[in-house]
């Protein structure tokens, strides 16, 4: 699984709107240099966010962008699930007959706690907490991830290396 560019893009769009004073509207021009995200492909979003009532917009001299809720009512889940629709892992995991093999299927229920787990974890993580965190010492936070992270469990791998098996050679 991995999140869209457009869902990434969102989440830039939110979180800067959270980090202005409430009540403030931002032109598209000025989001999209503050996000670096291409004006045309930014409408696109915007109409997302706008359709999903994240955000409001507004024509005219005063107009602009604006958050349509509290920032701290909106999760990243929220904003993901806005672009994306809901988070399934895997189609068993959808009510209903989606999967005649779900009563007894043995992955049925890891697929379960993978998706719980990151409902849970989008879900926790506020615009508002994120806006701040942005605001404070942002050069410090972004460099944190400058080297993978890495997860306990999960095997490493070589992202964007070839590697040549040999089978038993």
């Amino acid at each position: 699984m991995q999140i869209t560019r457009a869902s990434d893009y969102a989440v830039r769009v939110m979180i800067h709107l959270a980090g202005l004073p409430p009540g403030s509207r931002v032109r598209h021009p000025e989001l999209s240099r503050a996000t670096g995200v291409s004006g045309h492909f930014l409408s696109k979003v915007l109409q997302q966010l706008v359709r999903s009532r994240l955000i409001q917009s507004q024509r005219g001299s005063g107009g602009g962008f604006a958050l349509a809720v509290p920032a701290a009512t909106v999760s990243l889940l929220d904003v993901v699930e806005a672009i994306e629709g809901p988070v399934r892992l895997n189609q068993c995991l959808d009510e209903g007959p989606s999967c005649d093999r779900k009563s007894w299927c043995p992955a049925h229920q890891v697929w379960a706690e993978a998706q719980a787990a990151i409902v849970n974890v989008l879900g926790a993580a506020s615009m508002t907490t994120l806006a701040s965190q942005a605001k404070s010492d942002s050069a410090q936070l972004y460099r944190l991830h400058e080297e993978p992270i890495r997860i306990s469990g999960v095997p490493r791998q070589n992202h964007g290396k070839r590697v040549r098996r040999t089978h038993g050679r």
